[in-house]
């Protein structure tokens, strides 16, 4: 499949020796989204894929058909709910983006685990990071994925870049992340997971 990718900033912040040896440290980085986490939420993981091209890094992102039931045309990370098969929540990470766009596992050079994220839906997801290195070759489920594109990482890890929304549901105000690019509106907890990893790396 032929990916989407934008031009991206290339930034010895950004390289992948500082990323590997920042998620090396030993920072203790805590996060508070805008959702308390639960013992009782159904426990899910995403992969943070981070694409290292020539050009800088990116992060790899795929927008959902529009036909599904659960965040239709929604822009996400590949990923899903924890199975009793899985060993761990990299585990989870790495079949459910296999199986959604035929990424292999051995193509993950896995960097580290982020913080638990809350979504409003009530789940406890798992965001975990890996460098992605081309050639990569993608299978995408067309059923569930309807495209899958890259953005620059130093775009996402600018907290300029990012808005913040709000909208009335059941007659209450809820407040929401969103960081636009290139025409496609990224919100909700993809953003705020980006968010989260901007964050991160802004530890020195």
């Amino acid at each position: 499949m032929q990916l989407t990718a934008q031009p991206s900033l290339s930034t010895p912040r950004f390289s992948t020796e500082n990323l590997r040896a920042h998620f090396g440290g030993t920072q203790d980085f805590e996060w508070r989204g805008e959702w308390p986490l639960a013992d009782d939420q159904a426990r899910a993981a995403v992969l943070i894929p981070l694409v290292t091209r020539e050009g800088g890094i990116t992060v790899l992102l795929t927008r959902r058909a529009d036909h599904l039931y659960h965040h239709p045309g929604q822009i996400s990370f590949p990923g899903g709910r924890v199975e009793a098969r899985d060993a761990s929540s990299v585990n989870t990470a790495l079949r459910e983006t296999q199986e959604e766009i035929g990424l292999a596992p051995e193509s993950v050079e896995l960097l580290g685990e982020l913080p638990a994220y809350a979504t409003s839906t009530g789940f406890h997801v798992s965001p975990v990071v890996g460098f992605v290195r081309p050639p990569f070759e993608l299978k995408v489920d067309a059923f569930e994925v309807a495209e899958v594109f890259e953005v620059p990482l130093s775009f996402v890890a600018n907290m300029a870049n990012y808005q913040r929304h709000r909208v009335e549901r059941m007659g209450s105000m809820r407040h929401f992340l969103a960081v636009p690019y290139a025409g496609r509106f990224i919100w909700g907890a993809t953003a705020g997971m980006l968010a989260m990893l901007a964050a991160f790396l802004e530890i020195k």
